[in-house]
């Protein structure tokens, strides 16, 4: 006997094309489903690019941080990877044990940890210049598909720090 609560895939496939303008709390109509899919396939996306480099996406995220704006209080990586402060400190822990990076306090206000590349972690930009190429390969988008959903997410991040919720 079928178990009603369980929808029919056979039925489900032959309506999804006709479902999310007739429903307009169907799955394939949210934005924040496809998002929240499309955010997790490209970690995926990075993950075996990463992995060679001994880093997880967002510890990669900080590292393009620090590669970009050089020695940054812990707060300021928070900002600028669109992490809470409590998410940033363990990633910046498993950096320091790596080897990438090192943490001290500020001279001026002992309350802010600064964080700064070491040499080994400077020496790795080189190595992460090709990973925005091997990331469009695996994709399999264009350039410019790609700087087109940058540039939709953007205003979408944009659109939610001007609602306050960011």
């Amino acid at each position: 006997m079928p178990d009603s609560d369980v929808p029919d895939p056979a039925a489900t496939a032959a309506s999804a094309s006709a479902t999310p303008a007739q429903d307009p709390l169907a799955l394939e109509s949210q934005v924040c489903f496809a998002l929240s899919a499309a955010a997790r396939a490209m970690v995926a996306v990075y993950r075996p690019v990463l992995e060679p480099l001994r880093l997880t996406h967002p510890q990669y995220l900080v590292m393009l941080a620090l590669w970009q704006h050089g020695d940054l209080s812990m707060t300021s990586i928070a900002a600028l990877v669109h992490l809470d402060p409590g998410t940033v400190t363990p990633l910046v822990k498993r950096l320091e044990s790596t080897g990438y990076v090192t943490r001290r306090r500020d001279a001026d206000d002992a309350r802010v940890m600064l964080v700064s590349l070491t040499a080994e972690g400077a020496a790795l930009r080189s190595v992460a210049e090709g990973i925005p190429a091997q990331v469009v390969a695996r994709t399999g988008l264009t350039l410019d598909e790609l700087a087109d959903v940058r540039r939709s997410v953007t205003r979408v991040v944009e659109a939610g720090r001007d609602a306050g919720v960011l």
